[in-house]
């Protein structure tokens, strides 16, 4: 009974399938035929009949392939969990240049509306995703759809002769039907391959936006970098350098007391030796905030914990087997964690978080969660966004999942051997 029941549940989920995806497929032909009917209710002897179906192709195919594409990857990942990158170019920002004119990374034009216009359908016109959006959706109807337009047909086609009273038209009726609720749980699985074969991107344009999103990141790069050098510059100037200047004044002024003033000089000494101490102690923060010492010397894991210590929150950690990778992906995962606890006692007022490290096969996981309050969000500027460009130079992913009222868990992760 229980296998009854799983198998009308098949068959009715997959007849709903197969309906919508016979319909999304059959949107555009529908333009067609619209367009041939009228053309034909024009009357051929009309030498303007063919104008006005030839403009309605032309607009409606266009017009219908992105949403219908867009519609087609959806239920493509949400049925099958199969993701189809779209692709898309993105449109780079429209700035005004000093003569008032605006740029938009076509041409230039005198006002932001014109621009923003221009390039919306320059964007289009050059984007070799619209033609392969509008390749996608000529080849639709004749492949998946076809194959899922058929159990609804069927079962349309079974009806309607089982209405007739001769027997052997009724025997074509339920054969028909038969064959419809056979073919119903499969019908609509042919999207999944013809999707992934003609809607992905081709090689050239994930090349393209390769290229695109490694310049983005390499001058994420050198921005960070002139930031950090400025930061150590900074805090040299303002910490040891002007501790060292003052000590070496103190220095000369005991040299000249020495015996005239004994007990002067000893005090001064007193507080040089004070000050190269805290001058030490600044320097090897410093180097500290560079590359930690305990990362380079025992690795993540163990950095994680001496992190842990000095949290204000309290932290667990869990970590599998130790593995050593990369200096630069483990400083940049250590750093990350810093920044999520820091981030977790500062702005969401947690008070417990907890740490986790595994090896998934592929690449190295690390899942920050925490007590707050929740809420967070990734802003252009901000320092979510800042770890997520970090990250993406190591090919790296972030997932950030923080409901208001929390918890807040976000998950990195880093692919390597």
């Amino acid at each position: 009974m229980r296998q009854l029941g799983s198998w009308v549940a098949r068959v009715g989920v997959g007849f709903v399938r197969s309906c919508v995806v016979g319909s999304l497929s059959m949107l555009v032909p529908l333009v067609w035929v619209g367009s041939v009917a009228l053309g034909i209710r024009w009357g051929a002897a009309n030498p303007w009949s063919w104008l006005a179906p030839l403009v309605l192709v032309c607009t409606g195919t266009p017009a219908l392939s992105r949403p219908v594409c867009g519609a087609v990857r959806f239920l493509v990942g949400k049925w099958t969990d199969t993701a189809v990158p779209a692709g898309y170019r993105q449109a780079p920002a429209v700035s005004q240049l000093s003569t008032g004119h605006w740029w938009n990374g076509f041409s230039y034009e005198r006002t932001r509306r014109d621009a923003l216009r221009d390039q919306k359908w320059r964007l289009w016109w050059y984007d070799p995703a619209t033609w392969r959006d509008l390749r996608f959706t000529a080849l639709l109807p004749f492949t998946a759809g076809a194959l899922a337009c058929f159990p609804p047909a069927a079962v349309a086609a079974g009806l309607l002769t089982l209405a007739r009273p001769e027997p052997a038209a009724r025997a074509l009726g339920a054969l028909a039907l038969a064959a419809a609720l056979a073919t119903a749980p499969y019908a609509w699985r042919a999207v999944r391959p013809v999707a992934v074969r003609f809607l992905r991107p081709s090689p050239a344009m994930v090349l393209a936006d390769r290229v695109e999103e490694l310049t983005a990141q390499r001058a994420d790069v050198t921005v960070a970098q002139a930031a950090e050098i400025r930061r150590i510059e900074r805090d040299l100037h303002d910490g040891a350098q002007a501790r060292l200047v003052g000590l070496g004044l103190s220095l000369a002024t005991a040299e000249r007391l020495m015996e005239t003033d004994p007990g002067r000089a000893r005090a001064l000494m007193r507080d040089a030796r004070a000050g190269a101490a805290t001058s030490l102690s600044e320097l090897r923060e410093l180097v500290r905030g560079i590359n930690p010492p305990v990362l380079s010397d025992r690795g993540l894991v163990d950095a994680v914990r001496a992190l842990a210590l000095d949290s204000p929150l309290e932290t667990t950690v869990s970590a599998g087997a130790e593995v050593r990778l990369e200096a630069p992906v483990e400083s940049a995962l250590y750093f990350a964690v810093a920044e999520l606890l820091t981030n977790a006692a500062k702005h969401a007022r947690a008070t417990r978080a907890a740490v986790s490290l595994a090896w998934d096969g592929t690449g190295v996981v690390v899942a920050v969660e925490d007590d707050g309050r929740g809420g967070a969000a990734e802003r252009d500027g901000g320092g979510l966004a800042g770890l997520r460009r970090r990250l993406s130079v190591f090919d790296g992913t972030l997932e950030i999942t923080s409901p208001v009222g929390g918890p807040t868990r976000v998950r990195m992760m880093v692919p390597c051997e």
